[in-house]
């Protein structure tokens, strides 16, 4: 059998036109919880910029850095409890945004399942005749999960990112603009392999639902009593038995090659973090030795770099 991998109906398929609407069509029933979900996400993402600016304050105002240090206990204390009061809020925020994402999430998995099994028990005679039991099922079980992951997990994601992205680069501005430059230059080392690793983990994961309900047909056609009488009349088990481990094996070899992609551009997203605080420590130690910039701000700018 053709692999998938190589098979133009999944390496160059794409959206169907209205697919989106469609999608969104779904949504439309929780537009207000979507509304207040990305809300959190955003205040979260402010809350999570302000910390490395009360790190410099700390450091620069509360402690001190030329000796002798004579710090400001008082600011020190304030500014400590604002940091714990802050990593209270923002525990509070990632509850609450749980609890939001998960109600849109079963919910739009209850509207789909419920429509798709509307949708099929109302096909005609003949469309289960050359329909695959076991692929409806799947459809049902397995990709709608896949929709709901893009409301939830991608959604957020994407929000958080890009709020995320543009906090820290007006917050790294601030605090110094030739240094947040300088990190910038590293910037296309992540995006390029970002770009080819998110294409070939969409052409996976279709790859990945095919396969799928490949093997949930071949259970559901095999363990019912037809199947497993005629297996018993006129099958061969040993036949049976390596059919269903190659499409087991495809199932377990296409997972291990999706989270190997997935390690890969999370190991190169940590590398660039990596490499980019090292410079900034370098080049802002350096600044910071000669009076030229304040060491909570090198400290800020580093941890600005690691989210």
């Amino acid at each position: 059998m053709r692999s998938f991998r190589r098979d133009p109906e999944v390496t160059e398929t794409k959206l169907a036109p209205g697919t989106v609407r469609r999608i969104g069509a779904f949504a439309a029933p929780y537009k207000r919880d979507l509304f207040v979900f990305v809300g959190l996400i955003v205040v979260a993402a402010f809350v999570a910029v302000l910390n490395p600016l009360i790190f410099k304050k700390i450091i620069d105002d509360g402690i001190g850095t030329n000796p002798p240090l004579t710090g400001d206990r008082a600011l020190v204390i304030e500014l400590a409890l604002l940091v714990a009061g802050l990593a209270l809020f923002d525990a509070v925020l990632q509850l609450w945004s749980r609890w939001y994402s998960t109600r849109i999430g079963e919910g739009l998995i209850y509207d789909m399942r419920s429509k798709v099994y509307e949708h099929i028990s109302r096909m005609p005679i003949a469309f289960f005749t050359r329909t695959q039991t076991g692929a409806l099922i799947s459809r049902l079980n397995n990709d709608v999960l896949g929709a709901q992951s893009a409301f939830t997990g991608t959604l957020s994601g994407v929000v958080s990112n890009v709020i995320g992205v543009v906090l820290t680069l007006t917050a790294m501005l601030f605090l110094s603009w030739q240094i947040t430059l300088l990190s910038l230059v590293l910037l296309p080392v992540f995006v390029i392999p970002a770009k080819l690793i998110g294409t070939r983990l969409q052409s996976l994961t279709r790859e990945s639902y095919g396969l799928n309900a490949q093997m949930t047909n071949t259970m559901t056609e095999r363990f019912n009593v037809s199947g497993a009488l005629l297996v018993k009349l006129f099958g061969r088990p040993e036949v049976e038995d390596a059919a269903f481990r190659d499409k087991a094996g495809r199932v377990r070899d296409i997972g291990i090659t999706s989270a190997m992609y997935g390690r890969v551009f999370f190991v190169s997203l940590t590398t660039v973090a990596a490499l980019a605080t090292a410079m900034v420590y370098g080049v802002g130690g350096t600044l910071a030795s000669s009076g030229s910039l304040k060491v909570g701000t090198v400290v800020a700018l580093a941890a600005y770099l690691t989210r």
